[in-house]
């Protein structure tokens, strides 16, 4: 992380992108997919991950999730079918910068995922707490944005129930900070002790 930090003293501009969370499991399970990225990439490579990516120019939101998610995943979703789950913006003091829009939608009835094996070189459908156990086992490489959105959506018992409650809330903007203690770095939340101090 302490390499990837912004030592020039001028924020970085963050880039525009998106990230679809595709679900399945309907009203009695929720499963979701999660793509590992080419371990070769400059970029997260070899992390599982949710699929998305930035926004082209002559894009809106929705218009690159989808088209990210066809790319990374193979399914061809419904616009009008994503509801906005989250905002995150990378902290400040990151020398890469995203602002990601997270939607939430369920795997078409038919569709199957796959991947191209080039960007994506993996994927698998698990549920959100399984998913954490075995990044915890050291069987899965995520990144902090995705272990927070696990963590969210372990809460949840359906993909029916994610769904309902993202269309039923408002979408709040989170911008982590990265705090430096010697060659150690931690990122707080806004809530986090210390976050408005950093």
């Amino acid at each position: 992380m302490v390499e990837e930090l912004n030592q020039s003293g001028v924020e970085t501009i963050p880039r525009d992108a998106c990230t679809v969370i595709l679900l399945r499991g309907g009203a009695d399970a929720l499963e979701v997919l999660l793509v590992q990225r080419n371990p070769q990439a400059r970029f997260m490579g070899g992390a599982w991950v949710f699929p998305g990516g930035a926004v082209d120019p002559g894009e809106n939101d929705v218009q690159a999730a989808v088209r990210e998610l066809y790319e990374e995943a193979a399914v061809a979703a419904d616009p009008d079918a994503l509801v906005a789950f989250s905002r995150w913006i990378t902290p400040a003091e990151v020398k890469v910068r995203f602002d990601t829009r997270f939607y939430v939608t369920a795997l078409p009835e038919g569709a199957q995922a796959s991947v191209d094996g080039a960007e994506c070189v993996d994927l698998r459908w698990t549920a959100p707490d399984a998913a954490l156990e075995a990044h915890r086992a050291g069987e899965l490489l995520l990144v902090f944005p995705t272990i927070k959105h696990l963590e969210q959506l372990a809460l949840f018992d359906s993909a029916d129930a994610v769904l309902a409650h993202s269309r039923a809330s408002k979408v709040v903007p989170v911008q982590p900070r990265v705090v430096l203690t010697g060659e150690t770095a931690r990122i707080l939340l806004p809530g986090d002790p210390g976050f408005d101090d950093a």
